[in-house]
Order: structure tokens, then sequence, then C-alpha cells
């Protein structure tokens, strides 16, 4: 889908969502939690903010993540979507207009596929890191306030710097 520039295009709730690109002041942390990512990546996978959007076809759903890490074999395909099966991990930066989608049906869709869910709450200055998928969901979370450190498990195993 062909979006105004400064815009994105999502699948949600089955209708398509045109919101705006994030803030000037998302790009710091974005920028930081994305270097500090490709340094424990999987093998042959990368982490991006690139505006790309990744389907679910199970859920209906198709997301453009603010940061993801992929497998690369995933971009080696003729289309526009990726395949959310590619993803190890997605990072959603909260706005106002967006934290409800991100906290709710994004975190029940990626929950039954991605390993890794980190939501940046803008609005609350914490981290989430949900893990361990299941077909009902993920079965575990953590949450730190900026500042803290927090553990994202595997297949990344390192501690978040999260001093944004």
């Amino acid at each position: 889908m062909d979006t105004p520039d400064g815009f994105k295009a999502e699948l949600i709730r089955g209708k398509i969502v045109v919101s705006p690109f994030s803030r000037l002041r998302y790009s710091r942390p974005m920028r930081l939690l994305r270097e500090q990512l490709q340094s424990h990546v999987p093998e042959g996978h990368f982490a991006d903010t690139s505006p790309f959007l990744f389907r679910f076809p199970d859920a209906k759903r198709g997301y453009g993540p603010d940061l993801y890490v992929a497998d690369e074999a995933a971009f080696e395909e003729d289309g526009l979507h990726a395949d959310g099966a590619a993803l190890s991990l997605v990072g959603e930066f909260t706005s106002v207009s967006t934290k409800d989608a991100d906290w709710k049906e994004k975190l029940d869709v990626y929950g039954r596929l991605v390993p890794i869910y980190l939501v940046v709450d803008m609005q609350d200055a914490e981290i989430t890191c949900f893990h361990d998928p299941s077909p009902h969901g993920y079965r575990a979370r953590t949450t730190v306030s900026f500042g803290e450190a927090l553990r994202v498990p595997a297949p990344f195993d390192f501690a978040l710097d999260t001093a944004f």
C-alpha cells in the first residue's frame, strides 16, 4: 500500500490504519535499542527500523513494527510483505494513539509466534519484555523503569541498557 510521506499503514482489527511515523524524540531510544540488539541477534538475522509490513495470516493481521529483528532470508522473496514467522524480536514504542493496540492486540498476535516482544512505553518511561510465546500468548514478562537493566532472554541473552 502506498502511503503519504511520513506515514505507515498496518492492518489492525480488520481495518487498514494509517498513522504517522514516530515522533523525533523516539529516534534516540530506537537507535540505541537497535544498536544494542545488533550485537546479540541470532545467526542470519538483523535488527532494523525500516518500515516493512509483516503478515500474520492466522490472525488476519499485518503489522509494521517500530523496530524488529528478522531472518535475512525473509527479504529475499518477491512481494511487499514479509512473513511474521521470520521475526525473532519486535519492539513497539507506544504513543497516545497506538498504546492500546501495542498492549492488547499486538501483544496477543505477537505472543503466539514472536520469541521476544519489547513494549517501550514512552508515556510511563518503562520497558516490558514479553517472552516464551505459546498458542495462548506469552507465558513470561519483565518490566523495568527506564535506566534499569532489562534481561532479554534467548535467543538474545543479554542485559539491555535502558538509559535512553
